[in-house]
């Protein structure tokens, strides 16, 4: 039988203390040290964390675990034993599973059929399909099997890897930022799971730069530095001040709450009713809203219902008929007008999905500016590559962007530190509009601050910036209104000093009309 059949069990005997020993870990690039002689000690039934800045050599430190990048130099014991993992296969074999924070999902299969290729195939799609339901039942996870992937939200993307790592019964859990696009709700129904999981024995390793979830859910801390290990502690003694500066060796800057002086409405979408040709995806119902100059406006809501393809129709992607509603954009209707034209408009988009949409994995940095970006083509189509370099080092150093340069390829950045670039490159460009989902997904604390300074600068320089994001603290912090969105639907909008957590989440079921009837009663 297969080490990695569904019903297998990898539990280690209950006198194994020490899960995972990690000693003297050396990982060189060309243009880095990712992991400088790490040493590394967790616990069986540990939840244990790996904090730091984004590229401190965290993802490297767990695909060498996981068998994905071989180490230079160092040991990895596991459950005692010194072990070699060559790839990822062997791992499963061990009982180490990861959920990457870049999902490994194929977008033109199934739920089920994706699950299916890490498992024993002496089990057939059905009985796969099956226990993907009781598992998702078990642990409260909202997954259907039958749905393709391309229709899944990010969120919804990221509960299918979670149930593809739980159905290999692992002994050690990586988790590389779980929580990033999950709703406060969704995160507390994962904190019961892996909670659960390790009362059974499984040691977690948890990548995450949130401070506050750390401390709740973590027993002990690992934190990095350039590639280095600066400290260990126990989150729950710890303050998140004082956990940011282990990290970053600073706490980051405070945003100053500033009066926002709104203008003229530029963008505004006005009765948006559109089917989705997808059968798993979500219909717009009546959808309107405006953004002003000088305003951040936010969007909140659970993850899939409606936010993409709303932001796909206020981008471009998704074109409307004259019955499907209207879209303006500084006073000239849009409606029909592709992405490209909308840029030459002054708007600009910051997608969700990092790689694939938001940058091309095998080209530079300095050829994905072209994504977005024109104004370094010269005549006849004639890129001018210098001036190209120049502004991709210009925003890299301005994000404080850790990369090797304008030439590195996408695909070789840390999660965050991509992140920081694509943001960089539509701020950089001083849109008059600026569409984001989930703009500071994976990205540290430090990190996560500047962006936002940055959103607040553009709105206090006249710009109208939209934001669709999961993180409800990170709504109340920036954004000077706010809807909610649910099924399809869109709130009526709301003040920030009118909204609080618990006002958005009866809104998140959709529950405003019966408010509003309540009022008027």
């Amino acid at each position: 039988m297969s080490n990695d059949a569904v019903s297998s069990s990898h539990r280690a005997p209950a006198d194994v203390a020490m899960r995972l020993s990690l000693q003297g870990i050396t990982k060189r690039y060309p243009s880095v040290v990712a992991n400088d002689g790490v040493s590394l000690a967790v616990q069986a039934g540990e939840i244990h964390a790996v904090l730091g800045e984004n590229g401190a050599g965290k993802s490297t430190l767990m695909k060498i675990i996981y068998g994905a990048v071989k180490p230079d130099e160092g040991q990895v014991l596991f459950n005692g034993e010194p072990v070699a993992v060559r790839n990822p296969q062997e791992a499963r074999a061990l009982g180490i599973s990861m959920v990457f924070q870049h999902f490994s999902l194929f977008d033109t299969l199934t739920v089920a059929e994706n699950v299916w290729l890490g498992l024993d195939k002496r089990f057939s799609l059905m009985e796969v399909t099956d226990r993907i339901r009781e598992k998702a039942q078990e642990y409260g996870l909202d997954v259907d099997p039958s749905r393709m992937v391309h229709s899944l939200s990010v969120g919804e993307m990221q509960r299918v890897e979670i149930i593809r790592a739980l159905l290999t019964q692992p002994q050690l859990l990586i988790l590389d930022e779980p929580t990033s696009v999950l709703t406060p709700q969704a995160v507390e129904k994962l904190f019961v799971v892996l909670r659960q999981l390790a009362s059974e024995g499984c040691s977690i390793l948890y990548i995450s730069h949130k401070l506050h979830e750390i401390r709740s859910l973590c027993t002990a801390c690992t934190v990095l530095r350039g590639g280095k290990v600066t400290g260990n502690c126990d989150p729950r003694e710890e303050s998140n001040a004082s956990l940011s500066r282990m990290m970053i060796g600073a706490e980051p800057p405070t945003l100053e709450a500033r009066p926002h002086h709104p203008g003229d409405v530029i963008l505004s979408a006005q009765k948006l009713h559109l089917p989705s040709d997808d059968p798993f995806g979500v219909s717009l119902e009546g959808v309107n809203l405006s953004v002003a100059k000088g305003e951040v406006v936010g969007i909140a809501g659970v993850s899939g219902n409606g936010q993409r393809e709303l932001m796909q129709v206020l981008s471009g992607e998704l074109s409307l008929s004259a019955q499907q509603g209207q879209v303006m954009l500084a006073g000239a209707d849009v409606s029909r007008l592709p992405p490209p034209g909308r840029r030459r408009k002054g708007l600009a988009f910051v997608p969700e999905e990092r790689l694939g949409r938001g940058a091309v994995p095998s080209l530079s940095l300095a050829h994905n500016l072209l994504l977005s970006r024109r104004d370094k083509v010269g005549t006849a189509g004639w890129l001018r590559l210098g001036a190209l370099k120049a502004q991709a080092a210009d925003i890299i150093q301005r994000f404080q962007v850790k990369a090797g340069g304008p030439d590195a390829p996408a695909r070789s950045l840390s999660g965050g530190n991509l992140q920081k670039f694509i943001v960089g490159r539509e701020i950089d460009a001083a849109p008059a509009v600026l569409l984001l989902s989930q703009p500071t997904w994976g990205v540290d604390v430090g990190a996560a601050a500047q962006i936002r300074g940055e959103i607040l600068a553009l709105r206090d320089a006249g710009c109208a910036v939209l934001v669709v994001s999961e993180e409800l603290d990170e709504l109340f912090e920036i954004c000077d209104r706010l809807y909610v969105m649910a099924k399809g639907r869109l709130s009526p909008s709301l003040p920030r000093t009118e909204a609080t957590v618990e006002r958005l989440g009866e809104w998140m079921s959709g529950l405003w009309d019966e408010e509003a009837a309540h009022v008027s009663a």
